[in-house]
């Protein structure tokens, strides 16, 4: 059996359909800059950390005052940014503080 997911035409429906009915209009998502985010930080913490993150940076970047589309995106790019550098393992396998080197 085909796993949906993987399907790009599949995410690219599902993203017109959820920003339809969110009502945000214009809104072009980076299927894998996202995937490979949520990718990442399942393997650094697990499971629950790819959703997390996705999540979190939606939220920053919704929270940034833009006027257009490549603001948006360059939103999403630098909550994407901060959200790796705050999950990166460190040598002995943890996370490190990873937030200190941010805006935070």
């Amino acid at each position: 059996m085909n796993n949906p997911a993987a399907d790009p035409h599949a995410l690219d429906d599902l993203s017109r359909r959820l920003a339809q009915a969110l009502q945000i209009l214009d809104l072009e998502v980076d299927h894998v800059l996202l995937l490979s985010l949520a990718d990442e930080t399942t393997k650094a913490v697990g499971p629950g950390g790819g959703p997390i993150s996705t999540f979190l940076v939606g939220y920053a970047a919704g929270m940034t005052s833009t006027s257009g589309k490549q603001e948006s995106t360059d939103a999403v790019a630098r909550a994407v940014g901060v959200a790796r550098q705050a999950t990166e393992k460190s040598g002995d396998g943890g996370i490190e503080d990873g937030w200190t080197h941010t805006a935070q």
